[in-house]
């Protein structure tokens, strides 16, 4: 038995001892290095480029401005992205020429030596004023972009995407609510800080072929908006992944990939490399979507919810990159894991003059659950009840009906609030003054419409090779995978070979992202083991004279039913007779998985009798301890129980887990990216504060298994939702203990001490 073991990671002795090759290590004989040339201004017309002086500096090899190659935008689901800029830059940090040279220092000195004449333009920096009549437009051809058919971008205007959901009548539910509190809330900007910079190596081919190696967690993604914005074929694109120090989002969407191919290209095809600086990550990458969020809550005095209208407005940034999707799925997400009759959500993802945000880790679920788990503690406190039984008497169950008119299944919500406030012992009250628990509870949904498909070859001497284009991006998912490769064929785990992703030879994939690749790959995995099976099955049936059907299998044997000592070993199986002399070399098994019946909001009413392949739950609690005379927080312990239907790997999940509570607690207390008028001012891990693993307090993880029927063995997914609920937990511990709230992340000690020189003031 392997499914549910606690397995060893199959890659862990590479990475662990220093062999793993990452991006950052890629190399090729003849190799070039690429430097970009980034914008000084937020938003400015470009009048003129020139090169000539770089060009003409020795060592430099080709260089690269906007619209030389591209033919059309690019984009996942609003096609409004350029390689380097063209006509105009939106953001400082954008890129605007491409420079490929004999060395980094060449290629640094020659981006210095480029010229290039702006004329400003007005700028907008805030969302809320960037959705006014009269704001200066980011983007002028939005009303011409191709979109995604459940998206509502609004010509004319700043906003790329508004989201509408509707269900019941929201006047009704506030009309029959004996009470309504309204709140607003605040997330702020964040930045990725994977330990691995973005890298990606290009070689062009005479044949007009291109090969990108790079650290991503798309190479399907990356290879069809390369393709479509470059004007070619699919087949003349190649991406292969090397491994990737760390991703959670950012590394799904084209960055350095284009703008190395394109060198190439005109680098007489020598291979090019490109690799972001720490400086680059936080100016000109991408970062997590600040949000204001408004809320409107109605509810009875025996705490059952009526009514909950929401008003989120994202700043996405210059460009889209995935920000009206991450406004949409937190849109239809909004009301919570809680059964209330009436809901109302405008979601807006608007434009600013600022770095493009995209996918985060939780990918909008931290943000809106900041703002629905306190006001639901807004709402105990104000009747009086325990905000744990508040969130029982509300939470959805087995057969709840959703805000989108959806009938769940595989519901263990309760069951994580039980288990996480006994962990943190609820009941119990703090022993000092100042102390205080909280608690926060969280759904969390998967990507939408999207599949995965498997090959599974399995050689003549019994060994698999098992094929797939997900990503391992730190996260355990070749472990995951190689597990149900060696429970469904009976094999050692040491006979299961994960394959590197390759679009030449591994199948389609959507992508590592979402917590989706343990229910779609899995999935996936699982039916071209079913087929490989049958396959196996047709040819031992030769050899044993039996028919298919007649044969079972086990333990790594076909044997015929009822008969278990008459039987053949996979590597027999390949071995030729003197009956039948042909050799075999080996079996292929292939497997696709879409979900059946998944349908993405409609967007209008946001209404979908199934948006979302699956929904994870948990709950957190956190106990804290506040200094009352300087504001400083100390987080004692944090408790997280998790419904993810089926833990294939306990200790795989329960490292899933302690990662994304790391992320949650930083967000919660210290991380910001700071920008003023655009720019970012503390672009460094010397400003930006990155915490480490000694600043972590006492965790205590709990594993909820309510299987999912379509799950492999009633596998959902788990880390996304890890992240959502621990900043509003905290958040309400140290309303707790000092009883007073900050509505604004980071809550640092600066606005706990004011909050609380307020509170007194407000007293006397």
């Amino acid at each position: 038995m392997y499914v549910g073991e606690d397995i060893p990671r199959v890659d862990g002795v590479e990475k662990v001892t220093g062999q793993a090759v990452y991006g950052v290590d890629l190399k090729m004989p003849g190799m070039l290095y690429g430097k970009v040339l980034r914008s000084p201004f937020p938003h400015a017309r470009i009048r003129h480029i020139d090169v000539s002086k770089a060009a003409r500096l020795a060592g430099v090899k080709a260089t690269v401005s906007g619209g030389e190659f591209q033919e059309e935008p690019y984009g996942t689901d609003i096609k409004d992205s350029y390689f380097l800029a063209v006509d105009k830059v939106r953001y400082q940090g954008e890129p605007v020429v491409a420079v490929a040279a004999t060395s980094e220092e060449l290629a640094e000195e020659a981006v210095s030596l480029i010229e290039v004449e702006y004329e400003e333009l007005e700028a907008v920096f805030d969302p809320a004023l960037a959705m006014q009549p009269d704001a200066p437009l980011v983007h002028e051809k939005l009303a011409s972009y191709h979109h995604g058919p459940s998206l509502n971008p609004v010509s004319g205007t700043n906003i790329c995407n508004h989201f509408r959901l509707r269900h019941g009548d929201i006047q009704k539910g506030f009309e029959d609510a004996d009470l309504v509190l309204e709140n607003t809330y605040r997330f702020h900007k964040a930045q990725h800080c994977h330990m691995e910079p973005h890298a990606a190596l290009a070689k062009a081919e005479s044949s007009g072929k291109i090969t990108i190696w790079t650290c991503t967690q798309a190479p399907y993604r990356q290879r069809a908006e390369l393709a479509e914005s470059l004007g070619m074929p699919f087949n003349k694109i190649r991406v292969i992944a090397s491994r990737c120090g760390g991703g959670f989002g950012a590394k799904g969407s084209l960055k350095l990939e284009p703008l190395v191919a394109l060198l190439s290209l005109k680098s007489n095809y020598r291979p090019v490399k490109m690799a972001m600086t720490r400086t680059e990550e936080f100016m000109a990458s991408v970062a997590r979507h600040p949000v204001l969020v408004e809320m409107k809550t109605g509810v009875k005095k025996d705490g059952r919810l009526t009514a909950s209208q929401v008003r989120m407005v994202w700043d996405t940034g210059a460009y889209s990159e995935k920000g009206e999707v991450v406004s949409r799925n937190a849109g239809y997400s909004a009301g919570g894991p809680y059964q209330i009759p009436h809901v109302k959500v405008d979601s807006y993802c608007v434009y600013t003059n600022t770095l493009t945000c995209g996918a985060f880790r939780g990918f909008g679920m931290p943000q809106v659950t900041w703002a629905l788990e306190q006001q639901i503690d807004v709402v105990a406190e104000e009747l009086g009840i325990d905000p744990v039984q508040l969130r029982v008497i509300n939470g959805v169950e087995e057969g709840s009906i959703s805000a989108t008119g959806e009938v769940l299944r595989s519901v263990g919500l309760k069951d994580t609030l039980k288990k996480a406030a006994q962990a943190i012992a609820w009941e119990e009250k703090p022993p000092r003054p100042n102390r205080g628990k909280g608690v926060a509870s969280c759904h969390k949904n998967t990507a939408t419409g999207t599949s995965s498909s498997a090959f599974v070859k399995i050689d003549e001497d019994g060994t698999v090779s098992v094929m797939t284009s997900a990503c391992e991006i730190g996260q355990g998912s070749n472990t995951v995978l190689a597990q149900m490769a060696a429970q469904e064929l009976g094999l050692p785990l040491e006979a299961i070979t994960l394959v590197d992703p390759d679009t030449d030879i591994t199948p389609f994939d959507f992508g590592t992202v979402s917590s989706r690749i343990t229910f779609f790959t899995g999935n996936a995995v699982l039916l071209a083991i079913e087929e490989a099976k049958e396959r196996l099955l047709e040819l031992a049936a030769q050899k044993l004279e039996a028919n298919p059907e007649d044969l079972s299998m086990a333990g790594g044997r076909v044997y015929v039913k009822g008969s278990p000592q008459r039987g053949l070993s996979l590597k027999e199986i390949f071995e030729p007779s003197r009956r039948h002399g042909l050799r075999r070399g080996y079996v292929l098994g292939r497997g696709s998985y879409t979900p059946p019946d998944d349908v993405l909001p409609d967007p209008e009413t946001g209404q979908s009798p199934k948006p979302t392949a699956f929904w994870m739950y948990a709950t957190h609690a956190a106990e804290v301890e506040v200094d009352p005379e300087t504001g400083q927080i100390s987080l004692t312990r944090i408790t997280a129980a998790h419904d993810l239907g089926r833990a294939i790997n306990p200790a795989s999940c329960h490292g899933q887990i302690q990662g994304s509570l790391g992320f949650g607690i930083f967000a919660a207390l210290e991380e910001e990216l700071v920008t003023d008028q655009g720019k970012v001012i503390n672009p460094s891990l010397l400003d930006y504060h990155l915490p480490t693993s000694l600043d972590l307090p006492e965790m205590v993880i709990d594993l909820v298994e309510v299987p999912h029927p379509d799950g492999p063995y009633g596998a959902k997914g788990l880390a996304d939702a890890a992240v959502a609920p621990t900043a509003p937990a905290i958040a309400n511990a140290i309303f707790d203990a000092i009883g007073t709230r900050i509505y604004d992340t980071p809550i640092t000690a600066e606005k706990v001490f004011l909050a609380l020189k307020a509170k007194g003031r407000r007293n006397r």
